[in-house]
């Protein structure tokens, strides 16, 4: 086989790059990822890699998309409103592209279906998800935790991450007001409706809290990668977010209902 380049990550998965492919470790879920990922590519979207079976050792064999991911600490190019936009445009022309979607019979997800199924939420819509070229978000990867629910669901994650929603305190974050400007801007990128941004931050808190309770189970589990994420203090760090919204929920719901014509440009 060709040469194998690791390729860096979130620090769960061993990922590496052969030729013009990346090779994934798979999971009982991947059947029913890459039978989304084929629908995806038969409605042309061309915002997720193709898929291509499984190699001879057992890894799922998808598209390389060239460009680059943004881990944290995030870069300045990737804090701009035009991406932070365009994330928002992507995401809906991604939710929109699963509508008619066939889920097949048997189909395991990483994270079981969230009701009221809409669309094929991806899960886990971040910087470090999603490949950018010239400062823009042009496509997601790793659809591990891809699983049926409704839109709000990974809007509100995409927006914790991209806004981003964190305590001020916390090194790269923005103050309150800032971040209402920006959730607004996000919501209306995404053509959010009414009802979705009334619940968009309260639905950011259950995401958090759903993520740190997945945290600990898997890091009780044994898993490795979720006990690492835990001994350095992820959970702490989300569980502060959480106050955090929890604290300015009133003022961010506010600001994102009361809307002028021109509230979200």
């Amino acid at each position: 086989m060709a040469d194998e380049e690791v390729l860096a990550g979130g620090g769960v998965n061993h990922v590496v790059r052969v030729g013009a492919t990346v090779r994934r470790p798979a999971g009982p879920w991947t059947p029913a990822v890459h039978a989304l990922l084929d629908h995806l590519a038969a409605r042309g979207f061309s915002g997720a890699p193709r898929s291509h079976g499984i190699d001879d050792q057992g890894r799922e064999i998808l598209d390389f998309v060239p460009g680059r991911t943004a881990d944290y600490p995030l870069p300045a190019w990737v804090r701009s409103d035009d991406a932070l936009v365009a994330a928002g445009r992507l995401l809906r022309r991604y939710h929109d592209a699963t509508a008619g979607f066939s889920v097949p019979p048997g189909a395991v997800w990483y994270f079981p279906p969230v009701s009221p199924v809409e669309v094929i939420c991806h899960g886990d819509v971040a910087t470090y998800n999603c490949v950018f070229r010239g400062g823009l978000p042009v496509a997601f990867i790793d659809f591990d935790t891809a699983h049926p629910g409704p839109r709000v669901w990974d809007v509100a994650y995409a927006a914790y991450r991209f806004v981003p929603l964190s305590d001020p305190r916390h090194a790269g974050a923005r103050p309150v007001e800032e971040q209402a400007r920006r959730l607004r801007l996000f919501a209306g990128a995404y053509e959010l409706g009414d009802d979705d941004r009334a619940a968009l931050v309260a639905t950011a808190r259950a995401r958090l809290e759903h993520l740190v309770r997945h945290m600990h189970e898997r890091a009780a589990a044994g898993d490795e990668a979720f006990a690492g994420h835990v001994a350095r203090g992820d959970d702490v760090y989300y569980e502060c977010d959480l106050a955090h919204l929890a604290l300015h929920e009133a003022a961010l719901r506010r600001d994102l209902t009361c809307r002028s014509p021109r509230s979200d440009r």
